[in-house]
């Protein structure tokens, strides 16, 4: 015993300054077994009520499961009840949907063919249309290279001096041919001095004749407009402005005698785009033409000339004819007296007539009076038939007219 007690008292571990001995370890030990113990039962303890807890919440979650379960098949009924009846309405319009596009694709297939009809008709129309065109193309086309062999013609033409001369003389007496009177005018006309000028004019009232040039200078033109160099152009434009000093100051000396011919001569020049360009270009030439009384004209200023000439010579030819105007405007107005006074005599006439129309008149609204009074009137009976108005056989009835009561006696008889 005292071997166990000193056994248990003997140190058994040393922790640093601590001394633990077996009997503390053993106490130390078996309270340890103690708690583990404790802490075994415990702990079966917790997880028997755990396991009946957890037992419950299963049974409550099984319980849930089941309820879950049965509203998920009463769902899931209903929604294959909703889908059967939203397959039969899905196939309702699906049929509609079917039929609905069939006659949409009908109409579509009509209106496409309608359409194409009409685009293949409207089609054969445009190329109809188009082949005309194109024939009307053709014969222009044509007319174009008739054109151009005539340009070239012509072209041929104003490159001779002479021929040239020929078509702007050809082209002024067109002009003054259409525009004046014959007579009025006269070509190749040969003056006192020798000379004779393309035309002279004559003019109105006494007046000496108007000369006019056809013979402008294009040599020197032709050379400016194939110049192709800044100084070949300008030994050109210098050319053409002597050519056309030259010119005009011949046209002064020849043409422009004094009583014989105007003081003022034209030179045609047979192009607008000439003339228009001289006037821009060469201010010298025209302000040189103008100090020698020669006038620059285009075909449609000489056309505006011969058009104001014809009125001028129109105007001295009514005043020429003024006394035989002035005889007939003398019969006119005897002839308008006398268709007065043959028109105041049937007014009168007319006027007698009036009278006796209306003297008829009044006599028809005299006989229409004696006729109203006539049938006014009331008619009796004569008297020897006044005693015989009692006897039973007779009748008297009455009628009312317009103007009173009318007596009238009817007698029956068998």
């Amino acid at each position: 015993m005292n071997t166990l007690l000193s056994f248990l008292v003997s140190p058994a571990l040393t922790l640093g300054t601590f001394q633990f001995s077996f009997g503390a370890l053993v106490l130390c030990f078996g309270f340890l077994l103690l708690l583990a113990l404790f802490f075994l039962i415990f702990s079966a303890r917790r997880t028997t009520e755990d396991d009946d807890r957890l037992a419950d919440l299963a049974d409550e979650r099984q319980m849930r499961e089941d309820q879950r379960m049965a509203a998920l098949m009463k769902a899931h009924a209903e929604m294959q009840g909703r889908m059967a009846a939203m397959t039969e309405v899905f196939g309702s319009k699906q049929a509609e949907l079917n039929r609905t596009i069939n006659e949409r694709l009908d109409g579509l297939t009509h209106r496409l063919g309608t359409t194409i009809t009409e685009q293949t008709r409207s089609t054969h129309e445009n190329l109809r249309t188009l082949q005309e065109r194109l024939a009307v193309i053709d014969a222009a086309q044509n007319n174009i290279q008739s054109l151009a062999k005539d340009v070239v013609g012509l072209q041929a033409i104003l490159s001779n001096k002479q021929t040239r001369g020929a078509f702007g003389q050809a082209r002024m007496e067109t002009i003054i041919a259409d525009g004046l009177p014959m007579g009025a005018y006269a070509f190749q006309d040969t003056l006192s001095n020798g000379n004779r000028p393309d035309c002279t004019i004559r003019m109105p009232n006494g007046q000496p004749p108007l000369v006019i040039d056809a013979k402008f200078p294009l040599e020197a033109w032709n050379a400016i407009r194939d110049a192709t160099t800044p100084e070949q152009k300008k030994i050109a434009s210098q050319q053409f402005r002597r050519d056309m000093e030259v010119h005009l100051k011949d046209i002064s000396d020849k043409y422009l005698l004094a009583g014989e011919t105007q003081d003022t001569a034209f030179l045609f020049v047979p192009s607008e785009s000439i003339f228009a360009e001289v006037h821009e270009n060469f201010e010298g030439i025209v302000q040189r033409a103008h100090r020698l009384r020669v006038v620059i004209v285009s075909p449609s200023l000489l056309m505006l000339s011969i058009q104001v000439i014809q009125a001028v010579l129109k105007d001295q030819r009514m005043r020429e004819q003024a006394h035989l105007i002035q005889a007939e405007v003398i019969h006119l107005m005897d002839d308008l007296g006398r268709l007065d006074d043959r028109t105041r005599k049937l007014q009168s006439h007319f006027l007698a007539a009036q009278k006796d129309v209306d003297m008829i008149l009044t006599s028809a609204d005299k006989l229409n009076k004696r006729g109203a009074k006539i049938e006014a009137m009331d008619f009796e009976p004569a008297p020897e038939l006044a005693g015989r108005s009692n006897a039973p056989g007779p009748r008297e009835t009455s009628a009312e007219s317009r103007t009173g009561l009318l007596k009238l006696r009817v007698v029956d008889e068998d």
